[in-house]
């Protein structure tokens, strides 16, 4: 995996989506759109699901690593996400949780309860690359406005202690979310 993506990649698309959308657009718009957090030279071989019918399907199998899924590209708050497939369990954990109706913080604590109690597993190194649209999707250029992006590396347990990272959020630096917890991951949002 591209070391940079490695370093830094991997965001809490596990506590954002609270349901699952209809997509509106083709499968090669949902296809262009979920590969928009993948890095450029890894995106036309990652795996691409999308909503069809309401339910998450595979849009396209690939040949890396990386699994990359867009909520819904025609909405203007839409968000992608790519992370490393050992987070696939996590994450489709978190898909039927919100089909469930526990969604949000509750659905996130039911996350970090099932891996303590070895439900559910949980990478060490889960990494995930995530991108919000901003002001909107623009299919024709399959581009955001003003959108941001998040890295997220998850590692259960760690403290700012044991990291030396800080847990206030900040701009350009890594900072740690959820410190002592199954779903502690270190956040980087890069300077605007």
């Amino acid at each position: 995996m591209n070391r940079t993506f490695t370093a830094i990649a991997v965001l809490a698309l596990a506590t954002s989506w609270s349901q699952a959308p209809v997509a509106a657009q083709s499968t090669d718009e949902q296809i262009a759109a979920a590969s928009l957090a993948a890095p450029e030279d890894r995106r036309a071989e990652a795996t691409i699901l999308g909503y069809v019918d309401g339910a998450v399907t595979t849009l396209r199998k690939g040949t890396n690593d990386l699994i990359c899924l867009a909520d819904d590209p025609s909405n203007t708050n839409f968000s992608v996400a790519c992370y490393h497939e050992s987070l696939e369990p996590f994450m489709a954990r978190g898909r039927q949780l919100s089909a469930e109706g526990i969604t949000g913080n509750d659905r996130k604590l039911k996350r970090f309860e099932e891996i303590e109690s070895g439900k559910l597993a949980m990478p060490r190194d889960g990494r995930m690359l995530y991108v919000t649209s901003g002001d909107g999707y623009d299919a024709a250029n399959n581009t955001v406005t003003n959108g941001s992006t998040r890295w997220v590396i998850y590692m259960p347990f760690a403290t700012p202690e044991a990291t030396g990272l800080t847990a206030s959020p900040s701009r350009g630096a890594p900072w740690l979310m959820d410190s002592g917890t199954a779903g502690a991951h270190v956040m980087l949002m890069p300077p605007q």
